[in-house]
């Protein structure tokens, strides 16, 4: 897959600096993936929550950061478009 906004993690990782490695390894196993539809997604990653639009949740570091992404199948695109820590994505109105 492609993976577009790493340098969104990048800013974030610089002010949360225990998300640095479990984040690199999550941006690895998305580069090296080929998704197709959500259950490929499920399989790698089962705590992945689904919303409409093709957006996808994953819980980074025990659930202590929540990532949030856009995915499209089609063209194998990931695109980051929030990442926070768990209590700012409870605050979050959808």
């Amino acid at each position: 897959m492609r993976l577009l906004g790493k340098r969104q993690l990048n800013d974030f990782s610089k002010r949360h600096a225990d998300i640095r490695a479990p984040l690199d390894a999550w941006v690895v196993e998305v580069e090296e993936g080929d998704w197709n539809a959500s259950a490929d997604i499920k399989a790698r990653f089962p705590s992945a929550s689904f919303l409409s639009e093709n957006r996808v949740i994953f819980n980074i570091k025990g659930n202590r950061y929540r990532l949030e992404v856009k995915v499209s199948y089609e063209v194998k695109v990931v695109l980051i478009t929030w990442i926070g820590t768990h209590a700012e994505y409870s605050k979050r109105k959808f």
